[in-house]
């Protein structure tokens, strides 16, 4: 995979910023190979992301992050720059279904999702068996034994032990308490079983089912205290109709919870995801 740096920015929005960040990047012989822009004329926000070759630049990533402050600083950048052939550290996090987690574990596995999966924690034991065939360390953290608060103390502790960059929630079952919400936000996501915000809660497709829905979807978001109520990152639906069961919903909703949170991650890594107020831009 090509060696790219990825400059991320979120500012207000004014007359000459696309050219200074253009002229400071032809000033320093950067070769972009993608650039995206946005603006929301309702908040009045400029977004953008340029992915620029990293053996075009004479600087390397810190060197880059010095000269490039302070024209961040003039224009009221919040920004990032990272560097592509960093394989950012991914926990997941299960509970009894395992369709979501065996299927980020298969494209991390073939190299469809470039990261590093130090760990998976689950509060059902028979998860274990994924992580032992991918050879991945597994942690069973036992709720009915240990209680929810030493339970998530016992999960915090091993995020920052493995010192997870992200923590996905593959179908993991228990809510997070605050405190951990807010240590993990914008690097927590969930996939919740419905098209938010439709039939939030237990048992959606059961929900979709009662009202005779016609299209049945799953949500990938980040992870807030609000819950089911963070930013959307990813949607995806499939179409119903009357002759499908309960049962058909939920056999095809996975498929909608598998490739949902399967984008919402790699979008997440490649860092084509801007967190702005309640929503996000996504630059896929």
């Amino acid at each position: 995979m090509q060696q790219t740096f990825r400059l991320v920015i979120d500012c207000p929005d004014q007359v000459g910023l696309v050219a200074a960040v253009s002229q400071f990047l032809a000033g320093h012989n950067a070769t972009i190979v993608e650039a995206s822009h946005h603006t929301d004329l309702q908040t009045g926000r400029f977004f953008m992301r340029h992915e620029i070759r990293a053996d075009s630049l004479p600087l390397s990533l810190e060197a880059f992050r010095s000269v490039f402050s302070p024209l961040a600083e003039q224009y009221q950048m919040n920004w990032r720059l990272t560097d592509s052939h960093r394989k950012q550290k991914v926990a997941l996090l299960a509970s009894h279904e395992s369709h979501c987690l065996i299927d980020l574990l298969h494209r991390w596995h073939t190299n469809e999702l470039y990261c590093d999966i130090p760990c998976i924690i689950a509060n059902h034991p028979h998860m274990q068996q994924f992580a032992d065939w991918y050879n991945v360390p597994f942690h069973w953290v036992d709720f009915q034994t240990l209680g929810k608060e030493k339970a998530f103390e016992e999960i915090q502790n091993l995020l920052h032990h493995y010192q997870a960059d992200l923590t996905v929630l593959a179908r993991f079952m228990q809510i997070l308490p605050n405190q951990l919400c807010e240590a993990l936000a914008g690097k927590a996501i969930n996939i919740h079983h419905s098209f938010l915000p439709s039939f939030a809660g237990a048992k959606p497709y059961q929900q979709a089912y009662d009202r005779g829905v016609k299209l049945i979807g799953a949500t990938c978001h980040y992870v807030t205290s609000d819950l089911d109520e963070g930013p959307i990152i990813e949607q995806e639906v499939m179409r119903i109709s009357h002759s499908d069961s309960a049962a058909d919903m939920v056999r095809k909703g996975k498929n909608c919870e598998k490739q949902a949170l399967a984008n919402g991650v790699r979008y997440h890594l490649e860092d084509r995801v801007i967190i702005h107020q309640h929503k996000t831009v996504v630059f896929a």
